[in-house]
């Protein structure tokens, strides 16, 4: 059976098209390779790129996008509501299928040393991690692109690959190996980016809320409202129904609404199993009751 594993490589870009359209061509121009997903966001300015294969191809895919991103894109002009902290912002690894986590980590250990050879700072997150400080992306990425002159004069952060400086038109790069997320976002009906933030604040495991729950709080400028940006880190043991119905609480104890929400690249079959239990209150439901599931060997 093949091996099969993904990559969800996130570039600060998210606004010129011609830069997107360049950047794009170059994982399209990859053998091997299914191109799952694609979303620009000009809020953000930021584009996630989402595609599957067998390791090879994929680790090809992540070094043909990554040298056109690197020349396009100049983080001394970027602005968007997304935490960043490079050009090409974080790189994760993810295994799918017959792709054990130490054939992911040899992928992603290739991939850091082709960045990094390309003079961009580089650090190993999640399963790659090479100190406990790294592991959690917010922790790296604390400060954003803005901290990152300081950082590197710190022999803490001193990266795992690429040049001990700052690299003002890249800034730097995390990579590594980790356990599928979810991306969810949910955007309020309200231009209050201060109940956004509060939100957040409640959502989220490090202050208190949600375990395996990341959230930030944004400005949508563009559609004039606020975001709660939320990774869910273990869709298992934190299902999307449960983060769903603690956001509609706190936005109905602000007398806001929720407008809407959205799914950042794919997810597992397996994360929707809990909104069918949930939602439809379905008893004893099994994914052996999905058709497609007997489809997918």
């Amino acid at each position: 059976m093949a091996k099969i594993l993904l990559c969800e490589l996130n570039v600060s870009e998210g606004t010129d098209l011609a830069k997107i359209e360049r950047i794009t061509n170059a994982l399209k121009s990859t053998e091997g390779i299914t191109i799952m997903d694609i979303d620009s966001d000009a809020d953000h300015n930021r584009s996630v790129y989402t595609w599957i294969g067998e390791p090879e191809a994929v680790l090809a895919g992540a070094m043909n996008i990554t040298k056109v991103a690197v020349e396009e894109i100049d983080m001394t002009q970027h602005h968007g509501s997304h935490p960043r902290q490079g050009a090409v912002d974080v790189v994760p690894f993810v295994p799918v299928r017959n792709v054990d986590k130490e054939e992911a980590l040899a992928i992603a250990h290739r991939y850091g040393k082709f960045l990094g050879e390309l003079g961009v700072p580089v650090f190993y997150y999640e399963d790659a991690a090479t100190k406990p400080s790294r592991q959690n992306l917010v922790d790296i990425r604390k400060g954003q692109y803005e901290a990152l002159p300081e950082k590197m004069q710190n022999e803490e952060w001193r990266p795992d690959e690429g040049p001990f400086a700052f690299v003002p038109k890249s800034g730097a790069t995390v990579t590594g190996v980790r356990f599928p997320l979810v991306a969810y976002n949910v955007n309020l009906r309200t231009d209050d980016i201060e109940i956004a933030k509060a939100i957040a604040k409640r959502m989220r495991f490090s202050t208190g809320g949600l375990r395996y729950c990341r959230a930030i709080g944004l400005a949508l400028e563009d559609k004039g409202m606020v975001q709660v940006s939320m990774n869910l880190t273990n869709f298992e043991k934190t299902p999307i129904p449960v983060v769903y119905d603690l956001i509609k609480s706190l936005a109905d104890s602000y007398g806001v609404g929720i407008a809407e929400a959205e799914l950042v690249g794919p997810l597992p079959l397996a994360a929707l199993e809990e909104v069918i239990r949930h939602s439809l209150r379905v008893r004893n439901f099994n994914m052996e009751q999905i058709i497609e599931t007997h489809l997918l060997g």
